[in-house]
């Protein structure tokens, strides 16, 4: 059954990050827009003549990679089409996520739309209604190089164009693409010339994950943000070091937007009031609390450099050989460089971010340094253990994401008989920045649980209106409130799920400034 939910037209211009997310994550169907159809009906003429030519032309009359010198008979062009897709669909390992499989199928119909390609109008139909249909083809962990594009992902969407492989309907469930097509009332297209090899070349997954890594951190970075604010405050630090006149000497604009955001989290708090006097003797705050907008700053500024080369590549039509004009061109634009880098860049902001978090964190569980609270912020130290293996968890991701932000566009492994010598890795790049974001998502989680307690613990002094609300949020979702031990792993989860969702953002009221407005 088709989809309620609302259509994104794709046209010969770049998808948004807005419709992306719309059709990888809300199931939203797809049309093609009537630019698109009329470039893909001019190319498609170009390919047609080039096909009836008795000069030799790449991916049209010939093989593939180190095989592109044999020239291909018409008889034989079909299966030349129909093997390469078949060969090419040799993927291995855990299916990738559902959104993933969307949005690489949408990011390869966008760029067949740009009339750059040579496709036939039912083989780009046919890929908008799948989508359109929630039909997903199986496509397994293992099996891109990210150069000559996503060849293996792509494969697996493109075979079920053919109605062969394996794909999951709309409710989930396990079937032969063949079978799914039926019931959706769609036929399986035959593959003419150059078909197969524009389905299959382009950076399409690797982009696909990009986008979607872009816009979770977006929400992540403010929270973390939020979960800053509250430790600064339940530690007695001050907001004085957030004022604009200090941002102003070092003009980053990511640390300005952050520490501005601080800045409106803890105004009106009583308890950053409270040690605003003489007696207060403490000269600076330790570089966890004092440099949070310098870190999430340059967080925020990284994430904007890697939405300029996303933009980039969604205005881009990723193809070898491309249709310009009347002619067909060979070209190396499907390496995957641009947006590996940036891939790799993100899993080292999403494992900083988290290791300033874990630290303001143990803070608050230390007494020698978390000022006046409970070891532990226990019930009764030595009975009870409050918080102490919550801390365990995060440092356990951490140490993760930092093995994680070890870069994969460094490596590169020849395939192909030395023809596709040097490549990019972007899709492991993606693959390894998707486990980083989650786990960014629990660290930041895991401080804003613990800092809600401490600031619980700072009773009868009330936090800032905007902490406060997260506080509030967090005891209405039954976590949070010191007493005795109790079974903490819940606790946790829902604190990710507030987290993920946006609602501990939201709750804050401030918003934060930069990046993707929140549903």
């Amino acid at each position: 059954m088709q989809t309620t939910t609302p259509h994104v037209r794709v046209g010969t211009g770049p998808v948004s990050f807005t419709e992306l997310v719309a059709v990888a994550r809300h199931g939203a169907g797809v049309t093609l827009a009537d630019d698109a159809v009329a470039a893909i009906e001019r190319a498609r003429g170009v390919i047609d003549t080039l096909a009836e030519a008795e000069t030799p032309s790449y991916g049209v009359s010939t093989g593939f990679g180190a095989l592109a010198t044999r020239h291909i008979p018409v008889e034989l062009r079909a299966q030349l089409q129909r093997s390469l897709v078949r060969s090419h669909a040799a993927g291995s390992g855990p299916e990738v996520e559902r959104e993933v499989v969307r949005a690489l199928m949408l990011l390869r119909l966008s760029t067949l739309a740009t009339g750059h390609t040579g496709v036939r109008m039912p083989t780009a139909q046919l890929m908008a209604d799948l989508l359109t249909h929630g039909i997903t083809p199986v496509v397994r962990e293992y099996g891109s190089l990210g150069c000559s594009g996503d060849l293996a992902p792509l494969s697996h969407c493109a075979l079920a164009l053919i109605g062969e492989g394996e794909v999951r309907d709309a409710a989930g469930e396990l079937m032969p693409a063949a079978q799914a097509l039926a019931a959706a009332g769609l036929e399986p297209v035959e593959l003419a010339a150059k078909e197969g090899l524009a389905l299959i070349n382009g950076t399409d997954g690797m982009l696909g994950m990009l986008v979607m890594a872009i816009s979770d951190l977006d929400l992540l970075l403010r929270t973390a943000d939020v979960a800053a604010a509250m430790s600064v405050e339940g530690l007695l630090g001050t907001d004085r070091v957030f004022a604009p006149d200090l941002q102003a000497v070092r003009p980053h604009p990511g640390q300005a937007a952050s520490a501005a955001h601080l800045l409106a989290l803890l105004e009106g708090s009583e308890v950053v009031a409270s040690h605003r006097t003489p007696d207060c003797t403490r000269v600076q705050d330790a570089y966890s609390l004092r440099c949070s907008p310098q870190v999430h700053g340059a967080a925020r500024d990284t994430v904007d450099h890697a939405r300029l080369v996303a933009e980039r590549e969604l205005a881009s039509a990723v193809d070898n050989p491309v249709v310009l004009g009347d002619r067909v061109e060979s070209n190396g634009n499907f390496h995957g460089a641009p947006v590996a880098y940036v891939l790799d860049f993100l899993a080292i902001v999403a494992a900083d971010v988290a290791s300033i978090s874990e630290r303001r964190t143990d803070r608050f569980l230390d007494p020698a340094r978390n000022h006046g609270l409970p070891p532990f912020l226990a019930h009764d130290p030595g009975v009870d253990s409050g918080h102490m293996i919550a801390q365990y968890t995060q440092a356990a991701i951490v140490s993760e994401l930092k093995r994680l932000a070890v870069p994969a566009s460094v490596d590169s492994i020849p395939s192909s008989a030395m023809q596709e010598d040097h490549v990019s890795m972007g899709w492991s790049a993606a693959r390894k920045l998707r486990r980083s974001v989650d786990g960014l998502t629990r660290v930041v989680a895991i401080e804003v649980l613990t800092a809600a307690r401490g600031l619980q613990l700072r009773a009868p002094l009330r936090p800032a209106p905007a902490t406060g609300r997260v506080v509030e949020l967090l005891r209405e979702a039954g976590v949070s409130e010191p007493g005795q031990d109790r079974w903490l792993s819940p606790e946790i989860e829902a604190a990710v799920d507030l987290v993920r969702s946006g609602a501990v953002l939201r709750a804050a009221g401030t918003g934060g400034t930069g990046g993707a407005p929140l549903g």
